[in-house]
């Protein structure tokens, strides 16, 4: 007999700048068992970042139409832009026995958790606040207004953390045990008797 064939939905969000790219570029280099949901958004694409792969970089135009038509599974606004979850690849994966990330805000991540109430929200956070702000900075790309205004909203968004299933830190240098910890956390949950109801009557005793 087997476990639950049936992939994992995992949440995974965090303030800008605590590294979740990273962590799950790691994930998916160490198991094919996992695949990334690739959000769509509104906001234009950053130096080095590709259509398809970092995001589904689309118009706010065609962004209305994935809502009016129920194509995705949540959407929110973020600093002026749109992002988005699809839900029919989602929905695919899962049934292929994929695990599927999510890497999205603490407002989606949330309506996921209602529409999904079996979804695994694993929030993802720096060591300290210098070096949260250190990473933006090391960027590049981002204003000092920016700057200012990720970091209070980093600071808004970590109010959230209890709101999720677990919490991992994501140190500098140690990527790899972050991704190991998340891998770690999925496997403990598809063990729980809530995501395996299959087990054949023969082994229950009137």
């Amino acid at each position: 007999m087997n476990l639950n064939e049936k992939g994992l939905l995992i949440v995974l969000s965090g303030p800008s700048g605590t590294g979740k790219g990273t962590v799950v570029n790691e994930i998916l280099a160490r198991s094919d068992q996992y695949s990334l949901s690739v959000s769509d958004t509104t906001r234009p694409p950053r130096p080095n970042e590709i259509d398809g792969i970092d995001y589904n970089f689309v118009s706010p135009d065609k962004f209305k139409e994935l809502i009016e038509n129920g194509e995705l599974l949540e959407y929110t606004q973020y600093d002026g832009n749109y992002y988005g979850t699809p839900l029919k690849n989602i929905v695919n994966h899962l049934d292929d026995g994929i695990n599927v990330i999510l890497e999205i805000e603490v407002e989606g991540a949330l309506n996921v958790k209602r529409l999904f109430p079996e979804a695994v929200l694993i929030f993802l956070i720096p060591p300290d606040c210098d070096t949260l702000e250190s990473r933006l900075r090391m960027r590049g790309t981002n204003s000092e207004e920016s700057i200012e205004m990720r970091l209070e909203r980093a600071k808004e968004e970590l109010n959230f953390y209890d709101r999720y299933d677990y919490v991992v830190i994501n140190d500098d240098g140690l990527v790899d045990e972050a991704a190991l910890a998340v891998i770690s956390i999925a496997e403990s949950e598809k063990h729980k008797t809530s995501f395996n109801k299959h087990i054949p009557e023969e082994f229950f005793t009137d």
